[in-house]
């Protein structure tokens, strides 16, 4: 990680230390095993506060007897859960899903999961297995599926939170990034990148709405979560115009049928289940 990404995507030694240790914890307690666990949220979109939480996220595999049970169950007397999650504690925001959970979604072109996969800051992975649902989640992207997914994330976003004369800083971001992975999905056949500078480098590389935003990454990085300002004409201007021409035109993009059958045969693999 060269010095400009550590600036961008701060994890401080000793966070770190504590999610590792956390995802251990967790490991023992529910006999599972971590094989993924990555930061998500503003950290891992490259727009972090000095006072943002770490929002770290994995996935995990139980034993194979786990999954194979007549009565679906986590402890005796309780019903079978495929999310594990920690109480925040601090700033540390710890959850993840099972594996079969996460395949589930997959083959739904889930961009959160697809967005996890690309994180610029993972904690652990375990090759084989992550290298296999990256496979997956390139062969299951769906771009419409994508683009339904943050269009409506952003008009939500948009809807409540950037009606008023003073703004929160990070509600911006909020909605100013799924417009811009919009942008990236009708122009490109690869999935939108995670690093919101990335977005911006490809599609707004110059002009005032990208001055206004670079400024605004500046107030974000370098206030507190909760900071707002007044509303900015050019960057309202932008999501406005966006929103509605998004709204107006029918998007005209490839429709992705997902085939199960190697989600099945990955995940069989994974939990080291062979049919005799």
């Amino acid at each position: 990680m060269t010095q400009t990404e550590t600036d961008i995507h701060p994890i401080a030694p000793e966070k770190r230390a504590a999610i590792l240790a956390a995802l251990a914890d967790i490991e023992r307690e529910h006999d599972v095993r971590v094989v993924f666990a990555c930061e998500s949220g503003s950290r891992g979109w490259g727009f972090s506060s000095p006072d943002s939480d770490y929002d770290a996220r994995f996935i995990y595999v139980h034993r194979a007897e786990w999954y194979l049970t007549v009565n679906e169950r986590t402890r005796p007397g309780a019903p079978q859960r495929d999310v594990i999650e920690l109480p925040i504690d601090g700033e540390l925001d710890v959850s993840g899903w099972d594996l079969r959970k996460a395949l589930r979604l997959l083959s739904k072109c889930n961009p959160t999961l697809s967005e996890w996969l690309r994180s610029p800051i993972v904690y652990l992975e375990d090759g084989k297995i992550v290298g296999g649902l990256r496979e997956l989640a390139q062969s299951h992207y769906s771009r419409l599926a994508a683009w339904h997914h943050y269009h409506s994330m952003a008009k939500t976003t948009f809807r409540s939170h950037l009606s008023g004369d003073r703004i929160r800083t990070k509600k911006y971001l909020y909605v100013l990034r799924p417009i811009l992975a919009c942008l990236w999905i009708e122009k490109s056949e690869q999935p939108p990148p995670m690093a919101f500078e990335t977005l911006l480098d490809q599609l707004l590389p110059h002009g005032p709405v990208r001055e206004a935003i670079d400024a605004l990454l500046v107030v974000k990085r370098t206030s507190g979560e909760i900071a707002d300002g007044p509303r900015v004409p050019a960057i309202s201007d932008f999501i406005e115009m966006q929103l509605e021409r998004m709204g107006r035109d029918a998007v005209h993009l490839p429709v992705r049928e997902a085939d199960e059958e190697p989600l099945d045969t990955f995940f069989r693999q994974a939990i080291g289940f062979s049919a005799r």
